[in-house]
């Protein structure tokens, strides 16, 4: 119901055009109406623990580079041990670098829909706080657009049984996480978060997905 309810929306869509702690020395980005990159464009999104939206956004096909980092909250330069206080506002997020001749944001939103539980407040799972929340930064009007629809529609189709918490919220700065952080289940396989919580969804999506997946 799920997967056959976010591909019909892609089609709808179509007519609104556990770690350790460390300092972070990343460059921050600045996000006033940046999109484009390029024949590239970006998108952020956050979806609970950054490790497992990572992992699986990399898989498809016109996804160029997936940044974990930090978004929406007070403060500069913030750190993995200042976020997981959940004190900060800062949410553990993603942006996301594609080619949209390949991919488009309404896939994306699918697989953003896929990925994590939007019903859920605050949360995913055993991972709680508020730098867990289910969130779109929208980078433009038209990602805007798309977001509130595709939320509607997932609401008034009742795909879930409880009502979308997910909120769109305005994108200003995003600091890119630690360099321990990037890319973290392919260089920590064995760690016990990415083999109980990452890989099996991961599992899950390479199914939903196999389709667009990189070849």
């Amino acid at each position: 119901m799920l997967q056959r309810t976010l591909l019909l929306l892609v089609c709808g869509l179509a007519f609104l055009t556990s770690c350790q702690a460390s300092s972070n020395t990343s460059k921050p980005v600045m996000l006033d109406s940046l999109s484009e990159n390029g024949d590239k464009q970006e998108a952020i999104m956050a979806a609970g623990c950054f490790w497992c939206i990572e992992s699986s956004l990399n898989l498809l096909d016109g996804v160029d580079t997936v940044i974990s980092g930090y978004i929406g909250g007070q403060g500069k330069n913030p750190t993995y041990s200042q976020v997981t206080t959940g004190q900060t506002g800062y949410a553990e997020a993603v942006k996301i670098t594609y080619d949209p001749s390949v991919i488009s944001y309404d896939e994306l939103l699918q697989a953003f829909f896929q990925l994590h539980d939007p019903t859920q407040l605050n949360r995913q799972g055993n991972d709680v706080g508020t730098q867990y929340r289910s969130a779109l930064f929208p980078l433009n009007t038209e990602q805007k657009e798309k977001a509130e629809y595709y939320i509607k529609k997932l609401n008034a189709e009742k795909v879930y049984d409880k009502k979308i918490v997910t909120t769109i919220e305005k994108a200003n700065v995003f600091y890119p996480a630690e360099d321990y952080h990037q890319d973290y289940y392919n260089k920590n396989p064995n760690d016990r978060y990415c083999q109980f919580v990452v890989q099996p969804k991961m599992e899950k999506f390479k199914k939903v997905f196999a389709e667009k997946l990189k070849r």
